[in-house]
């Protein structure tokens, strides 16, 4: 009887297993992990099919790719001085200087001009000044004025906003903006970028003597 019993299961057991073969079943099984050294945030199972041949698979996300662009801003100037020779009453003297600038900010870059002495000032007495003040009781003209040249910049959308009419300058406090872009551009001297014009007109009672006036450029990228 026991015999036949044991007969009666492995009878069993083989036609299940015939059965689930012919069925196709299989169990899948984790069979390792795939993960990041020294953390177990990443970690997912490795998942075989349980066949043979068959596959085992297993992925890890969320990997981060990073990277850094250091900030750049440049700006160089075509000389350190503008003579504007000597003046002759009722005629305009003017000069100019080049500028070239470059910076990879993402929305441009400005640059302004100040007056150190708020006008051509007299040497000798810093009380006269060449400007349209009248506070010495002799008006005269001083001014800046600015005109951006070709783009060099590649950026699309690029644009310049920073030429300044000519512009009255009376005061060592104002920083007259004399050029302002909205993108990066490249700094490679080929063309200037902007052209900046001191004109100045002395009067037939202007003082005699020297008369200079100290202008700060100052670039600021806008990162």
């Amino acid at each position: 009887m026991v015999k036949t019993k044991i007969q009666k299961a492995i009878a069993i057991a083989s036609i299940a297993g015939i059965a689930a073969t012919t069925l196709g079943t299989s169990y899948a099984a984790n069979i390792g992990t795939a993960g990041v050294s020294g953390t177990g945030a990443f970690d997912s199972n490795v998942v075989w099919d349980d066949t043979f041949p068959g596959f085992a698979t297993g992925s890890v996300s969320g990997i981060k790719v990073k990277a850094e662009v250091l900030p750049t801003l440049n700006m160089t100037l075509s000389a350190s001085e503008i003579d504007l020779g000597t003046l002759v009453a009722g005629t305009p003297s003017t000069g100019t200087i080049d500028i070239e600038v470059g910076t990879n900010a993402a929305d441009g870059l400005t640059i302004t001009a100040r007056s150190g002495s708020g006008g051509l000032t007299n040497v000798d007495d810093n009380a006269i000044k060449i400007n349209d003040s009248a506070a010495d009781g002799i008006v005269e003209s001083y001014t800046f004025a600015s005109t951006a040249n070709a783009i060099d910049s590649t950026v699309s959308g690029f644009t310049t906003t920073g030429n300044l009419a000519a512009t009255q300058v009376n005061n060592n406090v104002t920083e007259h903006v004399i050029y302002n872009t909205n993108k990066p551009e490249r700094f490679n001297n080929a063309v200037k970028d902007v052209t900046f014009t001191v004109s100045t007109t002395a009067d037939a009672q202007t003082q005699a003597g020297t008369y200079e006036d100290t202008i700060t450029f100052t670039v600021t990228g806008k990162f």
